[in-house]
């Protein structure tokens, strides 16, 4: 018998921490990448891809247990994710839902690619982008950021 969207998913609930849900269809080990998951990290995690969604048509899903998402994060995730939802879970309930905001400036999260920018000097300066409809552009030396984005992520 094969299994359809009528069974639901197969991914065990999780006591506490986060939910991140309608992350746009192939990006959940990019979010994860965001986060700083690895493969070595101890992070208690489930990733569902191209899950089907009412709303969406596909969707990627990441529990993660026993973390809540830094506002920093959540910002990088809006880039790669503009209909995201944030779920935080305690004691196997729903707290609270939100959805994410796109930024529009990211401070110290994305470095910049341009080697002659002061934020790659040995100068004490936190990376700040502009956040574009089409990328990102840095403050200092106008670089600008359209493609893969998650590769500048500090």
């Amino acid at each position: 018998m094969k299994p359809d969207a009528s069974h639901g998913l197969l991914i065990s609930p999780i006591r506490d921490g986060t939910v991140i849900d309608h992350i746009t269809a192939g990006e959940a080990l990019n979010v994860l990448k965001i986060l700083g998951i690895t493969g070595s990290t101890t992070e208690r995690l489930s990733i569902a891809t191209n899950v089907a969604s009412k709303k969406i048509g596909r969707k990627d899903v990441v529990k993660i247990e026993n973390r809540e998402l830094l506002k920093e994060e959540v910002d990088c995730i809006a880039l790669i994710a503009p209909n995201a939802r944030i779920n935080i879970i305690r004691d196997y309930k729903v707290v609270r839902k939100k959805g994410v905001e796109i930024p529009l400036m990211l401070r110290g999260v994305v470095r910049c690619p341009n080697p002659g920018c002061i934020t790659n000097t040995s100068e004490p300066i936190e990376s700040k982008f502009k956040v574009l409809g089409n990328g990102l552009r840095c403050h200092y030396c106008d670089w600008v950021i359209r493609d893969h984005i998650t590769d500048h992520i500090i």
